[in-house]
């Protein structure tokens, strides 16, 4: 499990299913209760935050083993691993994280690792449900019926509503309450 002082919650699901849509609508349900949400996005491919001629761009590709880009409005800090095969684990992300500034920690993937998960499930996609192998899947977010013997919570998976009534009265206020 992951060490951290803020409840968190991850959504589970295969590629292509809908995790950062759904993550997008309950972000301003949950947000309208009055919580300051922190989410981390695992990323199967590479991406760059940076553009070729922009002043941080052009300090990382000098050499800066780590950047921080930062406004009035907003900041970002960019790292550069030593030997990009080692992905930092979940835990050392979470670790980065100024836990005092946020209230619930959303997380999108890491599927494989042992924390509270939301597993999205889409009938049409025509793959095998996690929650069978994964004990730590306390909810079935589902677009069909229910399993035969579901023995955790069914969530409807269109209703972004009934999701984040589920976040925070499950999982928010049993952690801080």
């Amino acid at each position: 499990m992951l060490s951290t002082k803020l409840p968190v919650i991850g959504f589970s699901a295969y590629s292509g299913t809908g995790k950062t849509t759904l993550i997008k609508q309950v972000i301003p349900l949950l947000k309208s209760r009055g919580l300051k949400i922190a989410v981390i996005k695992h990323a199967h491919h590479h991406f760059d935050l940076d553009q070729p001629g922009k002043d941080s761009y052009e300090l990382r590709k000098a050499g800066a083993a780590h950047t921080i880009i930062c406004t009035t409005t907003r900041m970002a800090a960019i790292s550069e691993f030593a030997n990009p095969d080692e992905e930092p684990s979940l835990q050392q992300i979470v670790d980065t994280l100024d836990t005092g500034k946020f209230d619930i920690l959303l997380v999108e993937g890491y599927k494989h690792l042992a924390f509270d998960k939301i597993e999205l499930h889409r009938t049409a996609m025509k793959k095998p449900y996690l929650y069978p192998e994964d004990p730590n899947i306390i909810a079935l977010a589902c677009d069909a019926s229910s399993p035969d013997a579901l023995a955790i919570p069914m969530l409807d998976l269109n209703s972004p509503q009934q999701i984040a009534e589920f976040i925070f009265d499950r999982v928010y206020l049993k952690y801080s309450g």
